[in-house]
């Protein structure tokens, strides 16, 4: 099969959204189709083709929202190289854009559209409209999330029941809608693939030994994500075992806040900000830490607590349904509704290490249910549905054509 992924964010520019495109790529590479990706240039204004990859990089403006770049609608030169691909399925990742772009294309050459729905929009509101207008804007994104996946797909895919929930709930959604949880190269994150000599190297760059018990979060740093939560519980911990730090990878625009918080609170010495990462490099963070925390309640499913279980390390996640269907409570990590909540697990884990442990052993096993292989597996099955509707869809329009006269 030749398979199309239109993609807003791609590597090098990591995210949830980059990182499930490329793992869903290589998935079904491996499984003998050919995948071609049509995504955003993040260095310059310029077309650039990799053809041992097969992605088409299209020139971007900045939108001042994160480093997301927006692309062009409608580009002839793009479409002139798409055109040789003689694609069976399209497979969009963002609504925008690239996917706009898309939509017209598969309109165009009917050929079949699918797509997954990976944000939460309405999560993000506030954070565009700084408390204005909320109301008519989350009216403004459910009409538009509506538009691109209701009047121009023939399936739908999502991450979560979360997700899922809000097509059939919130927006009475009447057609297919398939959860595919993204997969990951679980692998990658193996105890046993690790440089342990390169983990050493970070330890060493951020003085951190041994015997501490180190909390991570991996993410972007907004508000949205709470890594102040996380952050205004560290001082309990600390009063607790002066070993305990909270080590933060990623960036965003709200860093500066954090770093600040950090310092009120006298936590200099036990929050460690390590900024942006490259992709490669995050398996060894999973493998120096001794749990995995987040607070964030605006994720379709959450990639880097998959990441932490296949790393081998219990996950703390604040009870939200994107966590649920990831996270059995006791067995392979926690669930916490408040800070109280939160404080007690952690407490209690710093004083048995034995528990982290079999927290540990048992996440590892837990994560194998999101492997790639089966993620492209659950995808195909998709593209299948897709194609044959859209091959009946084209047998009616002909059908009107002999009937009615039309050309």
């Amino acid at each position: 099969m030749r398979i199309g992924l239109f993609t807003d964010t791609y590597p090098p520019y990591i995210n949830g959204v980059s990182t499930s495109t490329m793992m869903l790529k290589k998935a079904l590479e491996k499984e003998g189709h050919h995948v071609y990706v049509v995504t955003v240039n993040p260095r310059n204004l310029k077309f650039v083709y990799e053809e041992k990859e097969h992605i088409l990089r299209m020139p971007g403006i900045p939108t001042g929202i994160y480093d997301y770049r927006l692309t062009e609608i409608y580009s002839i030169k793009a479409l002139n190289r798409i055109k040789k691909w003689h694609l069976d399925v399209i497979h969009t990742q963002t609504e925008f854009g690239v996917g706009t772009f898309a939509r017209v294309i598969a309109k165009q050459y009917k050929i079949p559209l699918v797509h997954t729905y990976h944000t939460m929009y309405e999560d993000y509101v506030g954070y565009i409209t700084k408390g204005h207008f909320d109301k008519s804007s989350k009216k403004l994104v459910e009409y538009l999330t509506k538009f691109y996946c209701d009047k121009t797909v023939e399936e739908l895919i999502v991450p979560t029941k979360k997700t899922y929930e809000l097509f059939k709930g919130k927006y009475k959604y009447d057609r297919n809608v398939h959860i595919i949880p993204t997969g990951i190269e679980i692998e990658r994150f193996y105890d046993e693939n690790i440089n342990k000599k390169r983990v050493n190297d970070i330890r060493k760059k951020y003085n951190i030994k041994n015997n501490d018990f180190v909390i991570l979060y991996v993410g972007r740093l907004g508000y949205e994500k709470s890594v102040d939560f996380l952050i205004d519980c560290q001082t309990t911990f600390v009063k607790k075992d002066p070993n305990c730090k909270l080590m933060i990878v990623g960036d965003g625009p709200d860093l500066p806040k954090f770093q600040n918080q950090v310092k009120k609170l006298k936590l200099d010495n036990n929050v460690i900000f390590t900024g942006k990462v490259p992709w490669e490099d995050v398996p060894l963070y999973y493998n120096l830490c001794s749990v995995f925390s987040t607070a964030s309640q605006t994720e379709t499913q959450g990639l880097t607590v998959i990441e932490a279980m296949a790393a081998g390390r219990p996950v703390i996640c604040i009870d939200d349904e994107s966590f649920r269907n990831v996270v059995v409570d006791g067995l392979d990590g926690y669930l916490f509704k408040n800070k109280r909540q939160y404080k007690k697990i952690i407490s209690d884990l710093l004083e048995h290490e034995e528990i982290v442990k079999k927290l540990g052993k048992q996440a590892r096993i837990s994560s194998e249910v999101y492997s790639s292989k089966y993620f492209a597996k659950r995808a195909l099955d998709v593209y299948e549905l897709a194609i044959k509707k859209c091959e009946k869809k084209s047998f009616k329009e002909k059908l009107k054509e002999v009937v009615y006269g039309k050309k």
